[in-house]
């Protein structure tokens, strides 16, 4: 077992001690922000509404933080055959696929497949959909900026021709 001078064990037990400080909120330097930790599950969930989803749709939103910030975000779970709406952003969206198989489809071009562990670039104003496949959940962390406040234009359903479009994708 390695041994570790007392000056850098004291060092250590220092900085451990002030960084438990800082999140409990016990210590905070003149000046400074406070840094936000929100604890797993300390945020509640919510549906996903059906003006703008078909199926069922859980969205966890851990990334929405107040002005000056533009960056909001959300981890969102679609249960077999749930999908957004037609959308777009205004200053694009990136999706980072977590979990399970879903679809997506980039307007005037072909439904896709996408796996946990793609990442998805959908350009500014670009009209897109994405959701679960018929048989497989799927589950995406979404992150965009906000525009003049906005992050998201909606437009009508996927339609079910739409959607399984996608059933051909090998």
């Amino acid at each position: 077992m390695p041994v570790i001078p007392r000056v850098l064990t004291r060092a250590l037990f220092l900085a451990s001690m002030t960084v438990a400080a800082h999140v409990s909120g016990a210590v905070q330097p003149e000046g400074a922000h406070p840094m936000q930790i929100d604890r797993n599950g300390s945020l509640a969930s919510s549906k996903g509404s059906p003006e703008y989803f078909t199926g069922n749709v859980r969205i966890d939103m851990p990334f929405k933080r107040p002005a000056p910030s533009r960056v909001t975000g959300a981890t969102v779970t679609f249960e077999p055959g749930a999908r957004t709406a037609w959308h777009s952003h205004p200053l694009g969206q990136t999706l980072v696929v977590t979990a399970g198989k879903g679809w997506t489809q980039c307007e005037g071009g072909p439904v896709v497949e996408i796996h946990a562990g793609d990442i998805l670039w959908c350009p500014p104003g670009h009209r897109h959909w994405h959701g679960a496949t018929p048989t497989t959940a799927m589950t995406h962390i979404a992150l965009q900026e906000a525009l003049d406040g906005e992050v998201v234009t909606w437009m009508e359903h996927v339609s079910d021709e739409q959607y399984t479009a996608g059933a051909a994708t090998p």
